[in-house]
Order: C-alpha cells, then sequence, then structure tokens
C-alpha cells in the first residue's frame, strides 16, 4: 500500500525520462513549437520510445489510483480514485493511438478531462485540508491554463502535466491514509 501512495510521483518522473529520451533522439523537436505527441508519430525517429512511454506511465497512474480507490473514506473519494483509473486507459491509448491517427486528439484530451475530474471529485471529499483545497487550486489552475494563448501544445501539456505531479505529490506526502 505504501508503495502505490508514490506511483503517481513514479509515473511522473518516469514519464520525464521517456520524454527526453525520445527528445534526445528527436532533435528537431522544440516545446516551443511541437506537441509533445509528436515524438509518437510515423515522422519521428523511434516513436515507439515516447508511445511505449506513456503506456508505462499509464501503469503506474493506474497504480496510484488503486491507492487512491482503496485508501477511500467515503463514496467520493472512491469516485475521484476511478475516474482517475479511466485516465489511465485514456493514457495508455494516447501510445496506441498516437498523433496522426483520428482517436488521438478524443483519448489525449480525455486522459486529461478524466484525470482532473478525478482529482477535483477526490479532493472534495478529502477531509485533508491541503489535499481538498490544493484540488480545488489544481482544478482551477488546469481550467485557467485552457484560456491561456500558449506558443506550442507542448508547452500547454506541460504546464497540465506539472499540476498533475503536483497533485500526485500532494496525495503521497499527506499524513492521512
Amino acid at each position: 500500500m505504501r508503495y502505490l501512495k508514490y506511483s503517481g510521483i513514479a509515473g511522473g518522473v518516469i514519464y520525464w525520462l521517456f520524454v527526453a529520451w525520445a527528445v534526445k533522439e528527436n532533435p528537431w523537436f522544440s516545446f516551443w513549437e511541437n506537441a509533445l505527441s509528436d515524438l509518437g508519430t510515423a515522422e519521428a525517429n523511434f516513436p515507439w520510445i515516447y508511445n511505449y512511454g506513456l503506456m508505462f506511465t499509464a501503469v503506474f497512474i493506474l497504480a496510484f489510483s488503486i491507492y487512491l480507490i482503496i485508501s477511500a473514506e467515503n463514496k467520493l473519494e472512491t469516485v475521484g480514485g476511478a475516474y482517475v483509473s479511466i485516465s489511465a486507459i485514456f493514457l495508455a491509448l494516447i501510445g496506441v493511438f498516437p498523433g496522426g491517427t483520428r482517436p488521438h486528439t478524443f483519448v489525449s484530451t480525455y486522459f486529461f478531462v478524466q484525470f482532473f475530474l478525478g482529482m477535483l471529485i477526490y479532493g472534495a471529499g478529502s477531509k485533508d485540508r491541503v489535499i481538498r483545497y490544493g484540488s480545488g487550486l489544481l482544478f482551477a489552475l488546469a481550467l485557467l491554463g485552457t484560456l491561456v494563448s500558449w506558443p506550442s501544445v507542448a508547452l500547454i501539456e506541460t504546464y497540465e502535466i506539472v499540476l498533475i505531479m503536483v497533485f500526485t505529490a500532494l496525495v503521497a506526502l499527506s499524513g492521512t491514509h
């Protein structure tokens, strides 16, 4: 159970290691001009690095969601954890349907939608003030992020992923459960 608590943090670290590896193999990539998913398209060098990285990361997000569900103290926390588990499936599907395929936009959008809804619902049910208010603030920041005119898709994706990582750290480092 203790290891599951930290699996969200581990997933974030693993994701960025795969991104760094994919960027190393694709020197044309720019955080200022591309989407992160461009690293997994057919035009990328070794697109499997990015796509398998997404699928591998999804395992850790699923483990984190299992922690949220098992440690839940009420229905809201359970439902929030369930939404996060669904987001893990969508994260894996981003690797299955890489950029340039028809379902890609849907699965990538719904990864973020499901995770942030899960985070908000879980936080609404949490007795821990840091998690409750932190998840609300992070949800608001995620919404505000969609209103900003970002220079590239990679930058908004990075912003939203950082918010997800902050939530996983809040949960892992909280004194509850």
